[in-house]
């Protein structure tokens, strides 16, 4: 799913960016850009902008919002340093760029999770216990590389068993398939679904087997939030309608999906069969549940070990517990007085409620 493995440099880069760009205090603002990357999750965001969606809702909170097209690296880059106020990202790169950079932030819409659209594909029959000593190809410290510490991990493996060799996502696919004598690689939709096309690749583990852990999120600069809750009710109310098209039957639906396959470089018939992978919450009230429940608070503790383990969490944080997270009903895991990651589903109830 969409990341690449430049986490020391980002935080380098970025730091000197943020000083340029962030102010200290947000203020109140009626002009926002948000910025989006291709993702079967994401791309509903395309069709909310050129269906005129985002705008009706935009215009009903007496704001203005443009919708800006990255890459994926780009586009947290820019939220991080603060050329744009909010952006989709899943909840690992959020904690490992503008977290870890210092940015507090918060998470308004819980789009969906993976539950198979990032995987490990293998030649000659391979099994997680026969990847022991063996080369693994994944964009390094990416949800990938967490994928595949999750598998050997649930293989009583240690992450140290495996040699993991840093391929950029852009070169991941066309390197594992042209070259025969590479036996694994860890990548996601729609990469996956290109290879698993390769004669003798199998797949052997995939998110489906970790759900929730993978989430996709939009992902608003916390300072602006406080300033500006308009921002967060316009988007809300924007792709809960968008998520209403797409979860009904016939033409307007296709109509919709057929616009995201486009804007993913996909065909429908892909597009539909990347959203089989793609658990969406197409309901606000269900994204509510679960952005309350137990789970997520278990697997965000998962993600954020890992992202301490290797670093990836910033200089400040000394500990995996240092690093506080907030959830729905005034829930923190570790310390509540460096809370820099937010779930808030305030936004979301108001969409289920219809209160918009």
């Amino acid at each position: 799913m969409k990341k690449q493995n430049i986490n020391f440099w980002i935080l380098a880069l970025v730091m000197t960016a943020v000083t340029a760009f962030q102010p200290l205090n947000a203020q109140k603002k009626t002009s926002f850009k948000v910025a989006w990357s291709i993702y079967a999750g994401w791309n509903p965001w395309d069709y909310a902008s050129k269906s005129g969606i985002l705008d009706t809702w935009a215009k009903k909170y007496g704001v203005e919002i443009k919708l800006v097209k990255m890459d994926y690296i780009a586009s947290i880059e820019a939220y991080t340093s603060g050329e744009v106020d909010a952006c989709v990202m899943t909840n690992m790169d959020a904690l490992t760029i503008p977290v870890a950079s210092g940015i507090e932030s918060t998470a308004v819409i819980l789009g969906d999770f993976s539950n198979g659209n990032d995987a490990i594909l293998v030649r000659n029959n391979l099994t997680i216990p026969d990847l022991v000593g063996r080369k693994v190809s994944l964009v390094e410290f990416s949800v990938s590389h967490y994928l595949l510490s999750r598998a050997l991990d649930m293989s009583k493996m240690k992450d140290t068993d495996v040699k993991v060799i840093n391929v950029s996502d852009s070169d991941i696919a066309p390197a594992f398939v042209s070259n025969s004598e590479q036996e694994a690689v860890v990548t996601w939709n729609p990469l996956v679904m290109e290879i698993m096309q390769t004669p003798g690749v199998t797949k052997i583990f995939d998110s489906s087997q970790i759900p929730g852990e993978i989430l996709d999120l939009m992902m608003v600069n916390s300072k602006t939030l406080k300033d500006n809750p308009d921002l967060a009710k316009a988007l809300n109310g924007a792709w809960f309608e968008v998520m209403g098209i797409m979860s009904t039957r016939g033409p307007k639906a296709d109509n919709a999906m057929e616009m995201m396959a486009k804007a993913g470089g996909s065909s429908l018939t892909e597009y539909k069969a990347q959203l089989k992978t793609t658990a969406m919450f197409y309901k606000a009230s269900d994204a509510i549940t679960y952005m309350a429940g137990d789970e997520i608070q278990g697997n965000m503790k998962k993600v954020r070990n890992f992202c301490f383990k290797y670093k990836l969490l910033g200089d400040r944080v000394k500990s995996a517990e240092d690093l506080g997270i907030s959830f729905p009903g005034g829930i923190i895991i570790g310390n509540a007085s460096n809370v820099m990651f937010h779930f808030d589903d305030s936004f979301m109830k108001l969409a289920a409620e219809n209160k918009l």
